[in-house]
């Protein structure tokens, strides 16, 4: 597997989380949480692309139980473009199946209120999509 940093989207209409891989992809990290109508969101994405250097991009693309695709996750993909036009590494889309309902989850089950936690249910669910990414990443032969 190829060494350096990976990063994952879990894209939303009001935030989008964002996690970050040590550069050996073994652990996947919280980031930041960004505002999806943030008039400075190129700026913010270019700051974290510069600064980390990725290279290879993760959005999560939510889809329903069985498999369709919903209208979140044409918006994902649209943003999934979008970043492909800021980067010069891979950007892939990634099932996120459940990804924040499991975060919501084991951030509650670790006692983190739910009350203002929706920025770190975000970057959660992106740890998640990251996890999964880089498990199928070592997979490949």
């Amino acid at each position: 597997m190829q060494r350096g940093r990976r990063i994952a989207f879990d894209y939303g209409d009001v935030r989008i989380g964002v996690a970050i891989s040590d550069p050996d992809a073994i652990l996947a990290s919280p980031l930041t949480t960004l505002r999806a109508v943030d008039k400075k969101l190129d700026s913010h994405l270019l700051e974290i692309f510069s600064e980390y250097l990725p290279i290879h991009i993760y959005v999560g693309r939510p889809a329903h139980m069985d498999g369709r695709h919903s209208e979140s996750a044409t918006k994902a993909s649209e943003f999934a473009d979008h970043i492909a036009t800021l980067v010069q590494c891979p950007v892939e889309l990634i099932d996120e199946r459940l990804s924040t309902v499991t975060a919501a989850r084991n951030l509650r089950e670790s006692g983190v209120k739910s009350e203002n936690s929706r920025d770190k249910i975000d970057q959660a669910a992106a740890v998640a999509i990251l996890e999964f990414a880089m498990s199928m990443e070592k997979r490949k032969p």
